[in-house]
């Protein structure tokens, strides 16, 4: 018997073959989903640093574990194709762990003791990059996360549907507005992303032998959890890659056309959702008549807490006020004057305070105002080129969602860091650095390549594998069973 290497597995298998590897992450990845306050936790103190453990700090360092096992049963091999994105988010990290430090060279009060353990959070979290890549290595592997994001999409936009009628449980705020489901709105718009971008991948790649219940749940439970996360900026990432989805489709308008109505749905019906902050905002940015503020209106905070953080970078245009400052007082405290006179019909609950240290709440912008000119650039580094990597592999090979889905995933997360600043451990951080080392990690090997070819592999190729097994001339590639 003859079978193709590729993601396409048998149509309605519920659980594919994997390694131990994915089966590790598969199971972790909900545990990463969930909001600090409803996880197990415990504290731990060593000197002056005090640090809060919770489970999917156990998750994250259990992937971790499972990517070093991997390496010592295979080696590094995997990670070679991704070299030029392995050193660029390398180097992001060294230089948040140095602006943890440089900031105590000056006058200033930096709480480093603080500072320094959402740094090892936020670098621990950002080694599921390589780790994704390790850990997820065929097919079968990744049609095990996928299962693991749709399962986990399905419950979170369940929940926020209960929470929309009325049960406020989980954090759920009160019936008819936007909800959190049980890990945060803009964490939630990011995981639904992720799921209605399986369902966009499966319009635009119909050879793709997905089970086609599990790519309807997908973009159902996807579009539901976007809507009611209320999140325009998770919307406009989906948006984002439902283009490059409809660039893949191109060989048919149908398909592209779908892809980007599905899309453009969702962004207008999150617009919609969201009608009397998106009209206050307008009032304010001077499109129609200005109405006196009675409340904190999101998008005009946003607006006032994007201004703070171009504050704080013109004050350290260079290397940024450091990690996580500008969440301090001695950083907001001294500019609360002039945010108050830049908008004079702000509540007063809605600028920074000892009790609501909203910090910047955009990563890009958080990233000039913390990191400086020069940690931005670095950052950027970090997510475009993985970005670009898979991207080349995508365009340069034929439709393939094992290149698609990690492109697109990526582009969503980077378009909900535009609502969500540079925060440790949240579940943002899981997606983007999952979904990072996806795009960076070389071709999968299929799971029934025999380990003496896969030594035999040379250079990279648009498959998923280095160098395809010989061909029967007919366009498909036998391997025996």
């Amino acid at each position: 018997m003859a079978a193709r290497t590729s993601l396409r597995g048998e149509r309605g298998v519920a659980f594919p073959r994997a390694s131990a590897g994915a089966w590790v992450l598969a199971l972790a990845f909900p545990i990463m989903l969930v909001h600090v306050d409803f996880q197990p936790g415990w504290d731990t103190t060593v000197g002056s640093t005090h640090a809060h453990i919770v489970l999917s700090d156990l998750a994250v360092l259990a992937c971790l574990v499972a990517a070093l096992a991997a390496v010592a049963r295979d080696g590094l091999g995997r990670l070679r194709d991704g070299v030029p994105a392995w050193i660029a988010i390398g180097v992001f990290l060294v230089f948040v762990c140095a602006a943890t430090v440089y900031p105590l060279r000056g006058s200033d009060p930096y709480p480093w003791h603080e500072h320094v353990v959402t740094t090892g959070k936020y670098v621990e979290y950002a080694l599921l990059a390589p780790a994704a890549a390790l850990l997820v290595r065929r097919s079968g592997d990744l049609r095990l996360l996928l299962l693991a994001v749709v399962a986990s999409s399905s419950v979170a936009s369940t929940l926020a549907v209960v929470q929309f009628f009325g049960w406020r449980i989980a954090g759920g705020w009160p019936a008819g507005y936007r909800q959190p489901s049980f890990l945060g709105h803009h964490d939630f718009a990011g995981l639904s992303g992720l799921a209605l971008a399986i369902g966009l991948a499966a319009i635009a790649i119909p050879a793709w032998r997905l089970d086609r219940r599990l790519a309807v749940v997908a973009g159902v439970s996807g579009a539901v959890g976007l809507l009611l996360s209320g999140s325009l900026a998770g919307a406009i990432g989906l948006l984002a890659a439902g283009v490059v989805a409809a660039v893949v489709a191109r060989g048919s308008w149908r398909r592209a056309a779908a892809i980007l109505l599905v899309s453009a749905g969702v962004l207008g019906g999150v617009v919609l959702f969201r009608g009397d902050d998106v009209k206050s905002f307008l009032h304010f940015a001077g499109i129609g008549k200005k109405q006196e503020q009675l409340g904190v209106e999101s998008y005009v905070q946003r607006t006032m807490l994007l201004y703070y953080g171009w504050r704080v970078f013109l004050d350290h245009p260079v290397l940024g006020a450091g990690w996580q400052a500008s969440n301090d007082a001695y950083v907001y405290g001294p500019l609360l004057p002039a945010l108050h006179r830049r908008f004079p019909d702000t509540p007063q609950q809605a600028f920074p305070s000892p009790q609501h240290p909203y910090g910047v709440q955009n990563a890009y912008a958080q990233g000039l105002s913390d990191l400086g000119a020069v940690g931005l650039v670095l950052f950027l580094g970090a997510l475009l080129t993985p970005l670009a990597l898979g991207g080349a592999r995508l365009l340069r090979g034929p439709p393939d969602p094992c290149f698609l889905l990690p492109v697109a995933w990526l582009l969503v997360a980077m378009g909900v860091l535009t609502a969500i600043g540079l925060v440790a451990g949240i579940p943002l951080d899981a997606m983007l650095w999952l979904a990072a080392g996806l795009c960076a990690a070389a071709p999968l090997l299929d799971a029934r390549e025999a380990p003496a070819d896969r030594r035999e592999r040379r250079g990279p190729h648009p498959g998923w594998g280095a160098v395809p097994p010989p061909s029967t001339g007919n366009g498909t590639v036998d391997l025996p069973t």
